[in-house]
């Protein structure tokens, strides 16, 4: 069982099949994550068979609407870790000075981050998020499809809050980056280079806690593969789906994937990819 929140940490500890309580002598457990008061909580581990990870997902910062909360995930060989991000960073060390309280400069460096609050402006009103977090995980053996579930409060609506279903596919370096748009039973399928030329909205989630929404920006996939507008860069297909994404001079990695857009009524090409610092991009096609 893995369990913690503010204050001590991340934690777990073996359980007793027959009995379902700890098994003796583990005090706490085996801490993995946060420590002296740091803002991270919501453990959840998935061991995912196609990649042979266990991945543990965690919630930074408040759940409230002011609070920032954010996704991110860490993975490992063994389900007690110990836990890396993207970068190599061991998650044991993700938890603020001694004696401090709420320090969220000291553990955002850790994670990959996989959403956090944004702002899709649109002709037919607004996309966003703000405070996702909490989230459970589930690996579906018959599809092969694995999907995100998490609580959401939403732009101008105060605490109020939702449950919301994004699929999680992976990417190349075996991480695994969040679908754009709600589950509408979208899949991977191949797609062209002439269906991914076009113009975007962009979000760059950052790696920040904050209650501040990330802005969508406009951004065009041109046919000579350079990517202009808000942002600058070049873009590439590699393979069937795979999306390698250079923006202002970093490396992006993820996939392109058609997905039903509500407010249009129809299938949009996105791309949703994540870099080696553990930042994640958004892109959705624009009305």
């Amino acid at each position: 069982m893995v369990y913690g929140s503010y204050s001590g940490g991340i934690f777990i500890v073996e359980m007793d099949p027959e009995t379902g309580f700890p098994l003796p002598d583990q005090g706490y457990g085996k801490r993995l994550a946060g420590g002296n008061h740091s803002r991270i909580e919501g453990p959840y581990i998935l061991y995912h068979p196609d990649q042979d990870y266990y991945y543990l997902f965690l919630s930074f910062g408040g759940l409230g609407s002011r609070g920032g909360y954010n996704i991110r995930v860490a993975r490992s060989k063994n389900p007690d870790g110990p836990y890396y991000d993207s970068e190599g960073k061991d998650m044991i060390d993700a938890h603020g000075p001694s004696g401090s309280f709420f320090d969220d400069a000291a553990i955002e460096p850790y994670g990959v981050k996989l959403v956090g609050n944004f702002l899709f402006r649109l002709n037919r009103g607004i996309y966003g998020y703000v405070s996702p977090g909490h989230n459970s995980a589930y690996y579906d053996p018959k599809t092969g499809r694995t999907f995100l579930v998490m609580h959401t409060r939403f732009p101008l609506t105060g605490e109020y809050h939702e449950v919301r279903t994004h699929q999680l596919f992976f990417n190349e370096d075996g991480w695994p980056v969040m679908s754009v748009l709600p589950y509408a039973y979208e899949f991977l399928e191949p797609v062209s280079e002439e269906a991914v030329i076009g113009d975007y909205l962009c979000v760059n989630h950052g790696k920040d806690i904050s209650s501040k929404m990330k802005p969508a920006v406009a951004i065009t996939l041109n046919p000579d593969r350079t990517i202009s507008g808000e942002v600058s860069g070049s873009w590439r297909l590699v393979g069937e789906w795979f999306a390698h994404l250079i923006i202002d001079g970093e490396v992006y990695k993820g996939v392109f994937v058609r997905q039903w857009d509500p407010a249009l009524a129809r299938s949009v090409m996105t791309f949703t990819a994540l870099s080696h610092r553990g930042v994640a991009v958004w892109g959705k096609e624009k009305e």
